[in-house]
């Protein structure tokens, strides 16, 4: 119930533009399949970036003005926004603006529908004090609700499907090995088996020289995009989907851009990996094996900050766990990488243990899409 009106939720439409190529879209793809496939509700979908949308969803179509795709309407938003009727439940995804002649059609609804600002994930501790503030419009009768993703019962907490910890729980290490197998990844099981995805990032050419001239074997399964394009001109070389090369100790194989679920598998197959973002750094999370986190780079170093509060969290103020944060901040370049690598590989153990115990209290605040229906429907 919002205000003194009880409302009937079916029908929603997420407002999703493209930032972060992936990140955004995919956190907003997930949250409307949980929406349709857990809370039957209908979901209008609107991207302004469907070449980002088609990687994620190859069944989709680039040039079409409406499609539906498990059972949700995914729509182009163009500046030339079409006359439709507004849905029961708006989301504006990461501070996006909602176009002027939809805003009017929320205007003249009764009753008008529960308008979500749906925030960037941030561990900052005024989250908190923010999550489910509410703003009215100057000009129109409508207000919205600021909705924060977080880690604690205080925010919204993170998108985690259901049965997905379970799923988790069982993915043993016959599942892992055809999982791989599919991919042509060979099963050496004396290699360290690592993920990376990442944007741009002078650390990670210093991190293949550590890897390269190390005393074990390991394959990093690279991510298309900057990972790759930035391994193979460390090999002075061509990386496509399938390519693998080799030198000394160090073996790289490019990936091709897997689907939601099998990144989620790829997570829980490797022995650390390397995420970057929103969406793969919360799926790093529920997949509880070691992760570093390259978040989105800010102006004047803003980021460090986010990352810092982060890793409060995530380690606890009198945890002593000094390999995580001395990586993450080599990672971020704030450090020696190769240095902060050598440490974080002797703690893995440790460090995998501790992300099993972090993802169970994060399971315990509740997840994000159905903090939103409660919201919504005023459970």
């Amino acid at each position: 119930m919002i205000g003194n009106v009880e409302l009937t939720i079916d029908r929603w439409d997420i407002f999703c533009a493209v930032v972060d190529n992936f990140g955004d879209i995919g956190t907003c793809w997930r949250l409307a399949r949980q929406l349709v496939t857990e809370h039957e509700a209908s979901v209008r979908l609107w991207v302004d970036n469907l070449e980002s949308f088609v990687v994620l969803c190859p069944q989709a179509v680039v040039d079409v003005a409406a499609q539906v795709i498990e059972s949700i309407e995914i729509r182009h938003w163009t500046p030339d926004f079409p006359d439709v009727d507004a849905a029961d439940v708006v989301i504006e995804a990461f501070g996006c603006t909602i176009p002027d002649n939809y805003v009017a059609k929320m205007a003249w609804r009764d009753p008008a529908p529960v308008w979500i600002n749906l925030e960037y994930l941030s561990a900052e501790a005024w989250v908190e004090d923010c999550h489910l503030a509410r703003s009215p419009l100057s000009r129109l009768p409508l207000s919205k609700t600021f909705f924060f993703p977080g880690f604690t019962a205080s925010t919204g907490g993170l998108l985690c499907e259901q049965g997905l910890l379970a799923e988790r729980a069982a993915f043993d290490q016959d599942e892992a090995d055809a999982f791989l197998r599919r991919l042509g990844v060979p099963l050496a099981t004396a290699e360290l088996r690592v993920s990376m995805f990442c944007y741009d990032n002078p650390a990670l050419g210093k991190l293949l020289t550590e890897w390269n001239s190390g005393p074990s074997p390991i394959r990093v399964l690279v991510s298309p995009g900057a990972a790759t394009r930035q391994a193979a001109d460390w090999f002075g070389n061509h990386l496509q989907p399938g390519t693998v090369l080799t030198r000394n100790s160090l073996t790289v194989q490019a990936l091709p851009f897997l689907s939601q679920s099998d990144y989620d598998r790829l997570l829980w197959s490797c022995d650390v990996n390397f995420v970057r973002g929103e969406d793969s750094f919360v799926r790093a999370q529920w997949a509880q094996q070691p992760f570093v986190w390259q978040i989105y780079p800010q102006s004047a170093d803003t980021h460090l900050v986010k990352l810092d509060a982060f890793l409060t969290r995530f380690l606890g103020e009198t945890t002593e766990m000094p390999a995580v944060r001395n990586c993450w901040h080599a990672w971020n370049g704030a450090g020696d990488i190769r240095a902060a690598w050598s440490d974080f590989a002797a703690n893995r153990r440790r460090i995998q243990q501790h992300g099993k115990v972090w993802a169970s209290q994060l399971d315990r605040t509740g997840n994000l899409a159905d903090n939103l229906v409660r919201l919504v429907r005023g459970n």
